[in-house]
């Protein structure tokens, strides 16, 4: 009987998958921030810094900046973070901390899975994209970018994210930053605001992104599907 292959070394991965999980990590973490709007620029920021790594890595220039807008999905997506919390603090049954916590804990959760799981799936596909010369220097000025995003998208919508999603779950569920931050929330008399990260936060999101590294290699098959999806979509928008 054949052996199952283990895991590779972490050295032995590719160096731009781990910058990849930890800018999906950065991206599921903006839901935190307790403030309309600033969310999110924050999530903005988080995936713009993935298109500027991603073409970094692959010698192509950063500009221009529509271009990087367009890949990073920019123009679309919103979280609800700030704005779930500031609406949930206004409601009668907040007096009820307990239970309500709870919920809005689970709530919170998911929105940290759903933002970090999109940052993940579109940066692992543009860095394929890249990879395969979809893009040139000269077409980040073109339809191109528009043609990646969306076959990215199209990609994404036909497979069921649910391997990926629930390895997230798992990873934020023992967050000790969501459990930070709801009891902040839901058992200060003030209104949670902006506050400077703890050395403790810094080394948790180092944490987070090495066992989000370990998940993707074991849902590799996931991420070789994923890719043929895309193929097709980008070929049909070629032609098109």
């Amino acid at each position: 009987m054949t052996e199952p292959k283990s895991r590779p070394p972490e050295k032995e991965l590719p160096p731009v998958l781990s910058r990849v999980a930890f800018l999906a990590v950065v991206s599921g973490l903006t839901p935190l921030i307790p403030v309309p709007f600033l969310d999110d620029y924050a999530l903005r920021q988080a995936r713009e810094s993935m298109v500027l790594t991603l073409l970094s890595e692959h010698d192509l220039p950063k500009k221009p900046a529509r271009a990087v807008e367009m890949l990073a999905g920019s123009h679309i997506g919103r979280t609800a973070g700030g704005r779930l919390l500031s609406s949930l603090k206004g409601l009668a049954l907040f007096p009820v901390r307990k239970v309500f916590r709870k919920v809005f804990f689970v709530l919170w959760v998911k929105d940290c899975v759903d933002v970090a799981s999109s940052a993940l799936h579109h940066g692992y596909l543009l860095n394929h994209a890249l990879e395969r010369g979809d893009l040139k220097a000269d077409e980040l000025e073109g339809a191109q970018p528009e043609k990646i995003h969306d076959a990215i998208v199209a990609a994404c919508a036909e497979l069921d994210p649910r391997p990926i999603n629930q390895a997230l779950r798992r990873l934020f569920a023992g967050s000790r930053l969501l459990m930070a931050e709801a009891t902040r929330a839901f058992f200060s008399d003030q209104a949670p605001g902006p506050r400077t990260p703890s050395p403790d936060e810094s080394a948790e999101v180092k944490t987070l992104t090495e066992r989000l590294i370990a998940a993707l290699w074991e849902e590799r098959g996931y991420f070789v599907t994923l890719q043929a999806h895309y193929d097709t979509h980008l070929k049909a928008r070629r032609a098109a």
